[in-house]
Protein backbone atom coordinates (compact mmCIF):
# COMPACT_ATOMS: atom_id res chain seq x y z
CA UNK A 1 0.00 0.00 0.00
CA UNK A 2 1.64 3.32 -0.95
CA UNK A 3 2.04 6.23 1.42
CA UNK A 4 -0.70 8.24 -0.43
CA UNK A 5 -2.97 5.39 -0.32
CA UNK A 6 -2.63 4.85 3.64
CA UNK A 7 -3.10 8.49 4.41
CA UNK A 8 -6.63 9.15 2.40
CA UNK A 9 -7.29 5.25 4.28
CA UNK A 10 -6.27 6.77 7.84
CA UNK A 11 -7.85 9.85 7.45
CA UNK A 12 -11.22 8.40 6.01
CA UNK A 13 -11.55 5.85 9.02
CA UNK A 14 -10.70 8.16 11.83
CA UNK A 15 -14.41 9.52 10.45
CA UNK A 16 -17.07 6.80 12.11
CA UNK A 17 -19.50 8.98 12.16
CA UNK A 18 -19.73 12.70 9.77
CA UNK A 19 -21.67 15.69 10.40
CA UNK A 20 -22.04 19.29 10.95
CA UNK A 21 -23.91 20.96 13.23
CA UNK A 22 -25.86 23.49 10.07
CA UNK A 23 -27.17 22.39 6.63
CA UNK A 24 -26.16 25.20 3.67
CA UNK A 25 -28.66 27.76 3.41
CA UNK A 26 -30.40 26.36 0.36
CA UNK A 27 -33.64 25.51 1.26
CA UNK A 28 -34.78 21.78 0.44
CA UNK A 29 -38.38 20.02 0.41
CA UNK A 30 -36.89 17.45 2.77
CA UNK A 31 -34.44 17.22 5.40
CA UNK A 32 -33.79 14.75 8.16
CA UNK A 33 -34.62 14.29 11.40
CA UNK A 34 -31.84 12.56 12.97
CA UNK A 35 -28.52 10.76 11.85
CA UNK A 36 -28.34 9.25 8.61
CA UNK A 37 -27.14 5.38 8.75
CA UNK A 38 -25.07 4.53 5.62
CA UNK A 39 -24.83 0.52 5.87
CA UNK A 40 -21.89 -0.46 3.67
CA UNK A 41 -21.33 -4.47 3.08
CA UNK A 42 -17.70 -4.88 3.31
CA UNK A 43 -15.58 -4.26 5.96
CA UNK A 44 -13.76 -1.24 7.00
CA UNK A 45 -10.58 0.04 4.73
CA UNK A 46 -12.03 -1.43 1.45
CA UNK A 47 -12.97 0.80 -1.70
CA UNK A 48 -16.35 1.04 -1.12
CA UNK A 49 -15.88 1.72 2.26
CA UNK A 50 -13.68 4.76 1.84
CA UNK A 51 -16.17 5.92 -0.99
CA UNK A 52 -18.53 5.77 1.94
CA UNK A 53 -17.26 7.54 4.34
CA UNK A 54 -15.83 10.40 1.81
CA UNK A 55 -18.85 11.23 0.43
CA UNK A 56 -21.20 10.91 3.98
CA UNK A 57 -18.52 13.99 5.32
CA UNK A 58 -20.02 16.18 2.31
CA UNK A 59 -23.55 14.92 2.29
CA UNK A 60 -23.52 15.95 6.01
CA UNK A 61 -22.27 18.95 5.89
CA UNK A 62 -25.07 20.14 3.24
CA UNK A 63 -27.96 17.94 4.83
CA UNK A 64 -27.40 19.14 8.49
CA UNK A 65 -27.13 15.51 10.07
CA UNK A 66 -24.55 13.33 11.02
CA UNK A 67 -24.09 10.70 8.88
CA UNK A 68 -22.87 7.28 10.49
CA UNK A 69 -21.04 4.69 8.44
CA UNK A 70 -22.16 1.01 9.64
CA UNK A 71 -19.62 -2.11 8.26
CA UNK A 72 -21.77 -5.17 7.98
CA UNK A 73 -19.84 -7.69 6.11
CA UNK A 74 -20.82 -11.10 5.21
CA UNK A 75 -23.02 -13.13 3.32
CA UNK A 76 -22.70 -11.66 0.12
CA UNK A 77 -24.37 -8.51 1.04
CA UNK A 78 -27.49 -10.13 2.69
CA UNK A 79 -26.51 -9.42 6.30
CA UNK A 80 -26.31 -5.66 5.18
CA UNK A 81 -29.58 -5.83 2.91
CA UNK A 82 -31.29 -7.14 5.61
CA UNK A 83 -30.40 -3.91 8.06
CA UNK A 84 -31.80 -1.87 5.35
CA UNK A 85 -35.06 -3.81 5.41
CA UNK A 86 -35.30 -3.42 9.05
CA UNK A 87 -35.01 0.11 8.65
CA UNK A 88 -37.97 2.46 7.99
CA UNK A 89 -38.45 3.60 4.70
CA UNK A 90 -38.12 7.34 5.11
CA UNK A 91 -34.76 8.38 4.28
CA UNK A 92 -32.73 8.24 7.37
CA UNK A 93 -31.04 4.10 6.51
CA UNK A 94 -29.11 3.72 3.33
CA UNK A 95 -27.34 0.84 2.04
CA UNK A 96 -24.16 0.76 -0.17
CA UNK A 97 -24.96 -1.11 -3.48
CA UNK A 98 -22.57 -2.18 -6.15
CA UNK A 99 -22.50 -4.98 -8.77
CA UNK A 100 -22.67 -7.75 -6.54
CA UNK A 101 -26.06 -6.61 -5.36
CA UNK A 102 -25.98 -7.38 -9.32
CA UNK A 103 -24.86 -10.72 -8.76
CA UNK A 104 -26.17 -11.62 -5.71
CA UNK A 105 -30.03 -11.96 -6.78
CA UNK A 106 -28.43 -14.44 -10.10
CA UNK A 107 -25.98 -15.85 -7.85
CA UNK A 108 -28.17 -16.90 -4.81
CA UNK A 109 -30.90 -19.31 -4.85
CA UNK A 110 -32.80 -17.57 -2.10
CA UNK A 111 -32.62 -13.90 -0.90
CA UNK A 112 -34.36 -12.45 2.05
CA UNK A 113 -34.98 -9.27 -0.38
CA UNK A 114 -35.31 -8.80 -4.03
CA UNK A 115 -32.95 -5.50 -5.02
CA UNK A 116 -34.72 -4.87 -8.07
CA UNK A 117 -37.99 -4.44 -5.97
CA UNK A 118 -37.06 -3.71 -2.58
CA UNK A 119 -34.85 -1.57 -2.87
CA UNK A 120 -34.99 2.44 -4.45
CA UNK A 121 -32.40 3.54 -5.94
CA UNK A 122 -30.77 6.95 -5.19
CA UNK A 123 -27.27 7.62 -7.03
CA UNK A 124 -24.43 6.13 -8.17
CA UNK A 125 -20.96 7.55 -6.36
CA UNK A 126 -17.98 5.88 -8.46
CA UNK A 127 -16.78 3.47 -10.83
CA UNK A 128 -13.84 1.31 -10.10
CA UNK A 129 -12.12 0.38 -13.73
CA UNK A 130 -10.55 -3.64 -14.25
CA UNK A 131 -7.66 -4.10 -15.78
CA UNK A 132 -6.11 -7.49 -17.54
CA UNK A 133 -2.92 -7.75 -16.80
CA UNK A 134 -0.04 -9.93 -17.67
CA UNK A 135 3.34 -10.37 -16.19
CA UNK A 136 6.42 -7.92 -17.37
CA UNK A 137 7.93 -11.46 -19.43
CA UNK A 138 4.65 -12.42 -20.51
CA UNK A 139 4.83 -13.22 -24.53
CA UNK A 140 1.60 -10.73 -24.71
CA UNK A 141 2.49 -7.25 -25.91
CA UNK A 142 -1.22 -6.20 -26.09
CA UNK A 143 -4.46 -7.64 -26.00
CA UNK A 144 -4.34 -8.35 -29.64
CA UNK A 145 -1.59 -10.75 -28.57
CA UNK A 146 -3.50 -12.47 -25.73
CA UNK A 147 -6.64 -13.02 -27.85
CA UNK A 148 -4.33 -14.67 -30.42
CA UNK A 149 -2.34 -17.09 -28.22
CA UNK A 150 -6.06 -17.64 -26.84
CA UNK A 151 -7.23 -19.34 -30.16
CA UNK A 152 -4.52 -20.50 -30.95
CA UNK A 153 -4.01 -22.69 -27.62
CA UNK A 154 -7.87 -23.72 -27.04
CA UNK A 155 -8.49 -24.43 -23.21
CA UNK A 156 -4.82 -24.57 -22.27
CA UNK A 157 -4.57 -21.41 -20.79
CA UNK A 158 -5.22 -20.01 -17.53
CA UNK A 159 -6.57 -16.06 -16.63
CA UNK A 160 -7.08 -15.87 -13.11
CA UNK A 161 -9.66 -13.57 -10.93
CA UNK A 162 -10.78 -13.08 -7.24
CA UNK A 163 -13.10 -15.23 -5.75
CA UNK A 164 -15.91 -17.40 -7.83
CA UNK A 165 -18.83 -15.14 -8.71
CA UNK A 166 -17.13 -11.91 -7.92
CA UNK A 167 -17.26 -9.20 -10.93
CA UNK A 168 -13.66 -10.16 -11.83
CA UNK A 169 -14.34 -13.48 -12.23
CA UNK A 170 -17.62 -13.49 -14.23
CA UNK A 171 -15.66 -10.19 -16.54
CA UNK A 172 -13.35 -13.46 -17.56
CA UNK A 173 -15.92 -15.21 -18.08
CA UNK A 174 -17.57 -12.69 -20.59
CA UNK A 175 -14.46 -12.18 -21.89
CA UNK A 176 -14.56 -15.46 -22.55
CA UNK A 177 -18.14 -15.67 -24.43
CA UNK A 178 -17.64 -11.81 -26.06
CA UNK A 179 -14.37 -12.83 -27.31
CA UNK A 180 -15.38 -16.24 -28.33
CA UNK A 181 -12.41 -17.90 -26.64
CA UNK A 182 -11.80 -20.67 -24.57
CA UNK A 183 -9.77 -20.85 -21.15
CA UNK A 184 -9.68 -22.19 -17.90
CA UNK A 185 -10.25 -19.42 -15.30
CA UNK A 186 -8.89 -20.05 -12.05
CA UNK A 187 -9.91 -18.20 -8.81
CA UNK A 188 -8.42 -17.22 -5.84
CA UNK A 189 -9.15 -16.28 -2.29
CA UNK A 190 -7.97 -12.49 -2.58
CA UNK A 191 -5.59 -10.16 -4.62
CA UNK A 192 -2.31 -10.73 -3.12
CA UNK A 193 -2.39 -14.23 -3.85
CA UNK A 194 -3.75 -13.55 -7.21
CA UNK A 195 -1.05 -10.88 -8.19
CA UNK A 196 1.68 -13.74 -6.87
CA UNK A 197 0.06 -16.36 -9.40
CA UNK A 198 0.55 -13.72 -12.46
CA UNK A 199 4.17 -12.95 -11.64
CA UNK A 200 5.13 -16.34 -11.13
CA UNK A 201 3.52 -17.54 -13.95
CA UNK A 202 0.64 -19.73 -12.87
CA UNK A 203 -1.63 -18.00 -14.59
CA UNK A 204 -1.37 -16.14 -18.31
CA UNK A 205 -2.80 -13.04 -17.45
CA UNK A 206 -5.55 -11.97 -14.80
CA UNK A 207 -8.85 -9.40 -14.55
CA UNK A 208 -8.75 -7.33 -10.96
CA UNK A 209 -10.04 -3.84 -10.38
CA UNK A 210 -7.23 -1.29 -10.76
CA UNK A 211 -7.16 0.51 -7.28
CA UNK A 212 -5.60 -2.71 -5.18
CA UNK A 213 -2.70 -2.84 -8.31
CA UNK A 214 -1.76 -0.02 -8.75
CA UNK A 215 1.12 -0.10 -6.88
CA UNK A 216 2.25 -3.24 -9.09
CA UNK A 217 1.56 -1.68 -11.68
CA UNK A 218 3.76 1.33 -11.48
CA UNK A 219 6.32 -0.21 -10.17
CA UNK A 220 6.20 -2.48 -13.35
CA UNK A 221 5.76 -6.08 -11.70
CA UNK A 222 2.53 -6.05 -13.49
CA UNK A 223 1.42 -4.86 -17.16
CA UNK A 224 -1.95 -3.72 -18.17
CA UNK A 225 -2.85 -4.84 -21.72
CA UNK A 226 -6.80 -3.49 -21.57
CA UNK A 227 -9.37 -2.69 -19.21
CA UNK A 228 -12.90 -3.39 -19.66
CA UNK A 229 -14.73 0.05 -19.12
CA UNK A 230 -16.61 1.31 -22.17
CA UNK A 231 -13.80 3.79 -22.24
CA UNK A 232 -10.24 4.25 -20.81
CA UNK A 233 -10.04 4.47 -17.03
CA UNK A 234 -8.71 7.79 -15.99
CA UNK A 235 -5.64 6.18 -13.86
CA UNK A 236 -4.83 4.47 -17.55
CA UNK A 237 -5.55 7.25 -19.48
CA UNK A 238 -2.75 5.08 -22.12
CA UNK A 239 -4.43 1.69 -21.78
CA UNK A 240 -6.87 0.90 -24.43
CA UNK A 241 -10.28 -0.98 -23.71
CA UNK A 242 -11.34 -4.38 -25.20
CA UNK A 243 -13.92 -2.82 -27.40
CA UNK A 244 -11.17 -1.06 -29.00
CA UNK A 245 -8.89 -4.21 -29.16
CA UNK A 246 -12.21 -5.57 -30.87
CA UNK A 247 -13.93 -7.16 -28.28
CA UNK A 248 -17.62 -6.00 -29.42
CA UNK A 249 -20.16 -5.05 -26.72
CA UNK A 250 -17.92 -5.52 -23.95
CA UNK A 251 -18.47 -2.57 -21.55
CA UNK A 252 -17.99 -3.76 -17.77
CA UNK A 253 -17.06 -1.89 -14.58
CA UNK A 254 -17.26 -2.48 -10.66
CA UNK A 255 -19.47 0.23 -8.78
CA UNK A 256 -20.88 1.60 -5.77
CA UNK A 257 -23.86 3.42 -5.14
CA UNK A 258 -26.77 4.25 -2.48
CA UNK A 259 -29.91 2.67 -2.76
CA UNK A 260 -32.73 3.19 -0.25
CA UNK A 261 -35.86 1.37 1.00
CA UNK A 262 -38.94 0.87 -1.59
CA UNK A 263 -41.30 3.72 -0.48
CA UNK A 264 -39.11 5.72 0.71
CA UNK A 265 -40.46 9.74 0.17
CA UNK A 266 -39.79 10.77 -3.59
CA UNK A 267 -38.58 13.94 -2.07
CA UNK A 268 -35.58 12.30 0.57
CA UNK A 269 -34.61 10.52 -2.32
CA UNK A 270 -33.83 13.61 -4.32
CA UNK A 271 -32.52 15.94 -1.83
CA UNK A 272 -30.12 12.98 -1.10
CA UNK A 273 -29.41 12.65 -4.43
CA UNK A 274 -28.56 16.07 -4.86
CA UNK A 275 -26.49 16.43 -1.81
CA UNK A 276 -24.14 13.04 -3.23
CA UNK A 277 -23.97 14.91 -6.73
CA UNK A 278 -23.06 18.20 -5.09
CA UNK A 279 -20.57 16.42 -3.47
CA UNK A 280 -19.24 14.37 -6.87
CA UNK A 281 -18.71 18.09 -7.87
CA UNK A 282 -16.02 18.89 -5.19
CA UNK A 283 -12.68 18.91 -6.64
CA UNK A 284 -10.73 18.12 -2.86
CA UNK A 285 -14.02 14.72 -2.98
CA UNK A 286 -12.91 13.51 -6.79
CA UNK A 287 -8.98 14.13 -5.85
CA UNK A 288 -9.62 12.37 -2.93
CA UNK A 289 -11.67 9.22 -4.63
CA UNK A 290 -9.28 9.31 -7.73
CA UNK A 291 -5.81 8.05 -5.64
CA UNK A 292 -7.54 4.81 -5.05
CA UNK A 293 -8.97 4.47 -8.08
CA UNK A 294 -12.23 5.56 -7.75
CA UNK A 295 -14.02 7.54 -10.61
CA UNK A 296 -16.69 9.63 -9.56
CA UNK A 297 -19.89 9.32 -10.90
CA UNK A 298 -23.04 10.99 -9.53
CA UNK A 299 -26.08 11.13 -12.20
CA UNK A 300 -29.95 10.51 -11.80
CA UNK A 301 -31.81 8.24 -9.38
CA UNK A 302 -32.99 6.57 -12.41
CA UNK A 303 -30.01 6.07 -14.42
CA UNK A 304 -28.42 4.38 -11.04
CA UNK A 305 -32.02 2.37 -11.01
CA UNK A 306 -31.20 1.33 -15.26
CA UNK A 307 -27.43 0.46 -14.25
CA UNK A 308 -29.21 -2.13 -11.87
CA UNK A 309 -31.25 -3.25 -13.93
CA UNK A 310 -28.59 -3.64 -17.05
CA UNK A 311 -26.02 -5.48 -14.65
CA UNK A 312 -28.41 -7.75 -13.32
CA UNK A 313 -29.48 -9.20 -16.49
CA UNK A 314 -25.54 -9.08 -17.80
CA UNK A 315 -24.82 -11.30 -15.01
CA UNK A 316 -27.50 -13.63 -15.14
CA UNK A 317 -26.56 -14.64 -18.53
CA UNK A 318 -23.27 -14.94 -17.60
CA UNK A 319 -23.75 -17.52 -14.78
CA UNK A 320 -25.71 -19.44 -16.37
CA UNK A 321 -23.50 -19.85 -19.53
CA UNK A 322 -20.54 -20.55 -17.32
CA UNK A 323 -22.28 -23.01 -15.44
CA UNK A 324 -21.45 -21.46 -11.97
CA UNK A 325 -23.37 -23.17 -9.53
CA UNK A 326 -26.12 -20.86 -7.44
CA UNK A 327 -25.25 -21.05 -3.65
Amino acid sequence: MTTTRRAVLGAALALPALGTARAQSSPSAWAPQRPIRIVVPFGPGGVADLTARAVAQRIAERLGQPVVIDNRPGAGGIVAGQQLMAAPADGHTLLVASNGTAISKALFRQLPFDPLTDFAPVVTMGAFPIAIVVAPNAPDRDIAGLLARLRANPGRLNIGSITAGSTQNLSAELFKIRADARFETIAFPATPALTTAVIRGDVDAAFEITGPIMGQIRAGALRVLAVTSATRAENLPDVPTLMEAGVPDYDVASWNALVARSGTPPEAIAAINAAVNEALGSTELRATLTQVGVEPRGGTAAAMGELLRADTARWTEVIEKAGIPRQ
